[in-house]
């Protein structure tokens, strides 16, 4: 089809004639416009990193700042995030070759960063606007035309210019005409024409002409509903287009029709003026970012797929009861780059096609958790706080001692040794209440003292509940901190991801057995599958230092465990617990402990040790028993480490040497220890 002029002009009908691109038009575009637009692009991408580097060589960027404020925050986002090298390699390759990419990891690490990272280097198509029009064959099948990027916004205002003229032309018209009507009925009475009987009639014609005239002047401005709607406006646009689409509708992710319910008799409204592009249509060209994106429903990540695949996708109305679902336009480009973000636990519910071509034609990036603790990490952190200062825009800076107990905390919820995390979410939480503390004080910087207090005030949910649980306990003895008792111990745990530690006291008893010549191991308290696991592989310790004729019934209770119990760190508790109980040996009530253990007898590293410890503290203990390959990730402040001695362990022998009451019951059951495991 032969490409028309844009000047369209409105028929006596008051419709449009719709002439769209040809192929060979649009590709002429494309082709001469690539160079252009990409060059402009890159011209903005590269003076971000003039920018950045000019001002890299005015600021700090080591240990030797006093604030915040004299920390570099690059201006170019990927040099924002923190401790993801190997992602920033990975999106840079993706964005040169325009790669879709699944991002996965834990929250906070920085994906929905590294989405907009990626739009910013992207390099850029030359960008479309979108029109759309009414279609005279068939009303709900409304005809698109694709323009180059500012065309469409020169288009539509032209067109409503003409159609405005026009309306002004009818609307003069329809005021002189009755008006003149009326003059020259006067002029004519005044000269005795005609009587005034007939004088009176042709007035009241003049004035039934302008209210007539009137009348059809606004059902005639009604034609402006066959102007085109400017679907997609990519008008003066300097980086490619990036849509968050997390948590997106149907609707809102593929575009959808209004639902009109004025169908007939010409008061509805058009089916073109109703239809909505979808975050598929905006982001052609650009990123389209969708986080958790297994909680996109099947059908969604279906279609979703297709746009991929086609590159082009058409609009409908997503609800089958709307009239919008009588309209389908022809395909939209939506020639997007898909990045998508999750937890690995949820990739089971990503669409197999979908992963596939997100693999296929991609990369699967797994987000780092942490990053070596050292002098260039450290100072990683420092920009992070400045930048999130920076960012929230309520705050303000910090000072270095109030850096340095950010990075201390960076590097206690690590959990590592030699380890900062890079759960940077929940650190900037912590940084926005500490600034939140400086501010309500009317402080100009943010001190040592603040991050402090911020910590108590800035608990998780978990945390909080685990206080009021811990006090709870204490009042109600149901765990004790001093003396000593058969078959009953003080276990640690972690809730919270680790967040927030707590008191589990574990009580051990040996009944007769209910079947004979069985061991049986009977465990309450509202468990895990991993930590029922871990009961049934400590059962195996008991019947190797128990021999071949040991046939009881082993009851294990975790007093008021009303949140349930899960993992393997309460092996060594339940280890101590009943052995205590079948040879009748005091434990010691000071002290807590926790470990997982082998069914050789070797204490494993657990999880939240520091958090664990801080719980044993503020529960009055004045001992802790840890494993000897966690006492390296304890990151304790040395206030509370002067409050607590921690005794660490390798093997169950250790643990019965520190925990039992000294006897010679006790040194027997050691002797028989040593030669059993």
């Amino acid at each position: 089809m032969a490409k028309k002029s844009n000047k369209q002009k409105i028929d006596s009908d008051s419709s449009f004639e719709y002439f769209a691109e040809s192929s060979s038009d649009l590709s002429n575009f494309k082709q001469n416009s690539k160079s252009t637009s990409s060059n402009s692009q890159n011209i903005s991408k590269n003076s971000l990193q003039k920018d950045d580097e000019k001002e890299n060589k005015k600021v700090i960027t080591d240990f030797s700042f006093t604030d915040t404020s004299q920390i570099f925050i690059p201006k170019l986002l990927l040099k924002q995030v923190i401790g993801q090298e190997k992602s920033v390699e990975l999106i840079k390759k993706a964005a040169a070759q325009k790669r879709n990419v699944l991002l996965i990891g834990y929250p906070g690490t920085g994906k929905s960063l590294l989405a907009k990272a990626m739009s910013q280097i992207l390099p850029t198509q030359a960008l479309q606007d979108v029109l759309i029009y009414p279609n005279n064959d068939d009303s709900n099948n409304p005809k698109v035309r694709v323009v180059p990027a500012g065309k469409g916004k020169e288009i539509l205002d032209e067109l409503k210019f003409q159609s405005s003229k026009e309306d002004d032309s009818v609307r003069l018209f329809s005021f002189v005409l009755p008006l003149g009507w009326m003059v020259l009925s006067t002029v004519l009475w005044q000269l005795k024409w005609y009587s005034d009987i007939i004088y009176a009639a042709f007035i009241l014609i003049g004035a039934v002409l302008l209210i007539g005239l009137s009348v059809s002047g606004q059902m005639r401005s009604k034609s402006n509903a066959n102007l085109p709607k400017l679907l997609i406006n990519n008008f003066n646009k300097k980086f490619a287009p990036f849509f968050e689409a997390t948590g997106a509708r149907a609707g809102a992710l593929l575009g959808d029709v209004r639902h009109d319910p004025l169908q007939s008799g010409g008061l509805g409204t058009p089916a073109h003026l109703r239809v909505e592009p979808g975050m598929i249509h905006k982001a052609s060209g650009g990123v389209l970012f969708i986080d958790e994106i297994a909680m996109l429903s099947y059908k969604s990540q279906q279609e979703l797929l297709s746009a991929m695949q086609e590159k082009k996708y058409s609009i409908t109305g997503q609800s089958e009861n709307s009239s919008g679902a009588m309209t389908r336009t022809d395909a939209i480009p939506c020639d997007f780059v898909l990045v998508a973000a999750g937890n690995y636990n949820d990739l089971e519910k990503v669409h197999p096609a979908l992963r596939s071509r997100i693999r296929g034609y991609g990369y699967e990036v797994y987000m780092n958790v942490d990053m070596p603790d050292n002098e260039e990490n450290r100072f990683k952190i420092a920009q992070f706080v400045a930048q999130e200062i920076e960012n929230d825009g309520k705050i303000p800076h910090f000072d270095k001692s109030a850096v340095e107990e950010i990075i201390f905390e960076a590097r206690r919820r690590s959990d590592k040794k030699g380890k900062l995390t890079l759960k940077l979410r929940d650190l900037g939480g912590l940084i926005r209440a500490a600034g939140d503390l400086a501010r309500e004080q009317n402080k100009n910087v943010v001190s040592f003292d603040d991050v402090i207090k911020a910590k108590e005030t800035s608990k998780t949910l978990e945390g909080q509940i685990v206080d009021k649980m811990i006090e709870t306990k204490k009042n109600y003895e149901v765990y004790l901190t001093t003396g000593s008792a058969v078959g009953r111990v003080n276990g640690l745990a972690v809730f919270g991801e680790g967040s927030a530690g707590s008191i589990i006291p574990i009580e051990a008893a040996v009944t007769p057995p209910s079947s004979r010549n069985t061991l049986r191991v009977i465990a309450t308290g509202k468990l895990g599958e991993i930590a029922k696991e871990a009961v049934e592989n400590v059962s195996v310790i008991f019947k190797k230092v128990s021999g071949k004729n040991f046939a009881k019934d082993i009851h294990i209770q975790f007093l008021q465990t009303y949140e349930g119990v899960e993992g393997d760190s309460a092996s060594v508790s339940i280890a101590t617990a009943v052995i205590s109980a079948i040879e009748r040996i005091p434990i010691k009530q000071h002290l807590a402990m926790t470990g997982s253990l082998s069914v050789r007898g070797e204490v494993l590293p657990i999880g939240g040790v520091s958090s664990k410890i801080e719980a044993a503290i503020k529960a009055g203990f004045k001992e802790v028993i840890v494993p000897k390959s966690n006492f390296a990730d304890i990151v304790i402040s040395k206030d509370k480490l002067d409050q607590i001695k921690i005794l660490s362990v390798s093997s169950l022998t250790d643990v019965l040497k520190l925990a039992l009451v000294d006897s010679a019951a006790k040194k027997k059951l050691i002797s028989k220890f040593e030669k059993i495991i």
